[in-house]
C-alpha cells in the first residue's frame, strides 16, 4: 500500500499559536497536589489557594508570616497591612500540631543476612579485624573498618541483642573448657 501524501514532510512551527495561553489553561484546571490528609479533608476547591489556606490559618507566604527581624527593628509590626486573620478552619492546624507532637518511630533496621553476617565474623575471629577481613565469608571484601563499622552499626541497633549474643559466646567457651 502506497503511504499518505505528506506524511513524511517535516513539521513546521505555527508561529501564531499562543502557547503561553494554553499552558496556563491547563496549570488553572489542574487541581493541586496535597500531602497532608489534613488539610486535603478541609481544602474546598471553590477557593483560591491563599483563601483556603487562610481559613485554616496557615500561611501562604512564608517571608510574610516571619517577619524579618531588620524590619521589626523599623517598627513594621503590623500584621498583613494592618488586617487581622480570621481562621475559619483552625482544626486543621491543631490536628497537625498534634501529629507533629507525636514520638517518631525508629525505623533503623538491619537485614537479617548483615545480622547473621556480623554474628558469624564476632563468634569466630573475635575482635580481629584483620583477620575478619581475610575469611572466605567475606563476600564483598570488606575492609577492616568497614567491618569494624558494620560491628558497631549492629551494636548501636540492637544493645540487648548484642550483649545477649556475648554472654552466649562467654558461655560456650566456659562449657568447652
Amino acid at each position: 500500500m502506497p503511504k499518505a501524501k505528506g506524511k513524511n514532510r517535516r513539521q513546521k512551527y505555527s508561529y501564531n499559536l499562543n502557547r503561553k495561553r494554553l499552558y496556563r489553561s491547563a496549570r488553572r484546571r489542574a487541581a493541586p497536589r496535597i500531602a497532608c490528609s489534613h488539610i486535603r479533608h478541609a481544602w474546598d476547591p471553590t477557593k483560591s489557594v491563599a483563601q483556603n489556606l487562610a481559613d485554616m490559618g496557615l500561611a501562604e507566604d512564608p517571608n510574610k508570616a516571619v517577619p524579618i527581624h531588620k524590619q521589626k527593628l523599623l517598627g513594621m509590626e503590623m500584621e498583613n497591612g494592618g488586617r487581622k486573620k480570621i481562621v475559619r478552619k483552625p482544626y486543621v492546624v491543631n490536628e497537625m500540631e498534634y501529629e507533629a507532637s507525636l514520638p517518631e518511630k525508629k525505623s533503623n533496621t538491619l537485614s537479617r543476612d548483615l545480622i547473621d553476617y556480623v554474628q558469624y565474623m564476632i563468634q569466630n575471629h573475635g575482635e580481629n579485624y584483620k583477620e575478619m577481613a581475610r575469611d572466605e565469608k567475606n563476600y564483598y571484601q570488606d575492609t577492616p573498618k568497614q567491618i569494624k563499622r558494620k560491628i558497631n552499626v549492629y551494636k548501636n541497633f540492637y544493645p540487648e541483642e548484642y550483649k545477649a549474643f556475648i554472654a552466649s559466646l562467654k558461655q560456650e567457651k566456659m562449657d568447652m573448657q
